[in-house]
Parts: structure tokens; C-alpha cells; sequence
């Protein structure tokens, strides 16, 4: 089985730095903000530990698949659960985000909202084509199951970049200073740079 596996190891490759949500929130936030823009923030902040879980989940179920001598066919079972994992994280983080609204007082807050869900929605819909690619693989010819395998790396190394900006847009200004006051944003922000200086 040794044939699978530096392949494997670039697919796991292809997932490190590219932490879920990145939120790049200040830890100085004003007091004085905007409390409907506060009650926007926490209904998207709320949305995100759980689907943050999720994708982190996924990603190491794809690195442990990545272990020496893994079988073509249980690489291929655990890449296809992750990436249907991945597909509905970022479902769901398109609906919480339409759901919540555009960001009240904001510039071109109905424009950024938009965009944000239709980012989350290309990634979510991205996450699926790669489940059905990696569904697709022959896993009787390692050679092929290999090449096959290369391909999705090179594809889940653009995901993981794009789902760091998803949300960057919308994470601007006021918005920033609204969502870093948020508990439940404080939490995935931690969590997402503990897994940066541990991978």
C-alpha cells in the first residue's frame, strides 16, 4: 500500500493553514457600538463554533486518513464524509448569515451580506463536486487512485484559501468591532489560531 501514500500526505498538506474561519477580529472593540448591529452580529456569531467544529473535524479525518499504509478504498470513504461534512458547514453558514440580515448602519451592508452568502454558498457547492470527484476515484488501481487524488489536492489547497476570505468582507469596521465582542466569535477566533501554531 505504500503507493498511496506520499499522495496521501499531499492531500493532507493541501489542508494545513487553511483553518476553517479565520476571523480576523481585534480584541479592542469599542463599547459604545451599535446594539442592533451587536444583536446582528451575535445571531451570525452564534452560527459559527458549531460549523467550525465541523470543518475542523473533517480536516483531521482527511489528515488521519493521510497515515502510512491506509487503503485506497478507506481513504476514499473517510475524503467523502469529510467533504460532505465541509459541503454542509458552509450551507449552514450561508443560511445563518442570510438569516441574520444585512448589517444594520453599515456601508454597503446589504451588498457585503450578499456576497459573504454567496461565497459560503461556491464553497459549500465547491466541498460536494470534491466529495463526487473523490466518490468517482478507481480504488482497485492505486495508480490512478494516486493521480486522482493529486487532482483533489490541488483543488481542497484553493478551497481552503478561498474559505478564509468568505467572510473577510463582511468582517470589516464596525462590523469587526460588533462581531469581536461576541463570546461565541472570541471562541472559533481562539480556536483557529491554536490550530494555526499546531499545524
Amino acid at each position: 500500500m505504500e503507493g498511496t501514500n506520499p499522495v496521501n500526505k499531499k492531500l493532507a498538506a493541501a489542508l494545513s493553514g487553511g483553518a476553517v474561519l479565520v476571523l480576523a477580529l481585534s480584541g479592542c472593540s469599542s463599547d459604545d457600538g451599535n446594539k442592533e448591529l451587536d444583536a446582528w452580529a451575535k445571531q451570525v456569531c452564534d452560527a459559527l463554533p458549531a460549523q467550525d467544529a465541523k470543518v475542523d473535524a473533517a480536516n483531521a479525518a482527511i489528515k488521519q486518513a493521510a497515515t502510512d499504509n491506509n487503503a485506497p478504498a478507506n481513504v476514499q470513504k473517510t475524503d467523502s464524509q469529510a467533504f460532505q461534512d465541509m459541503s454542509d458547514a458552509y450551507s449552514a453558514l450561508a443560511q445563518a448569515v442570510q438569516k441574520a440580515g444585512s448589517p444594520p448602519g453599515v456601508d454597503e451592508g446589504e451588498k457585503k451580506q450578499k456576497d459573504a452568502v454567496s461565497a459560503l454558498t461556491t464553497l459549500s457547492t465547491s466541498y460536494a463536486a470534491l466529495k463526487k470527484q473523490v466518490d468517482a476515484l478507481e480504488t482497485k488501481d492505486q495508480a490512478k487512485f494516486a493521480d486522482g487524488l493529486q487532482d483533489i489536492a490541488t483543488d481542497l489547497g484553493k478551497l481552503s484559501k478561498s474559505g478564509n476570505t468568505a467572510l473577510k468582507n463582511l468582517e470589516q469596521g464596525d462590523v469587526k468591532d460588533a462581531m469581536a465582542k461576541q463570546d461565541s466569535c472570541k471562541k472559533v477566533a481562539t480556536s483557529a489560531s491554536a490550530r494555526a501554531t499546531t499545524s
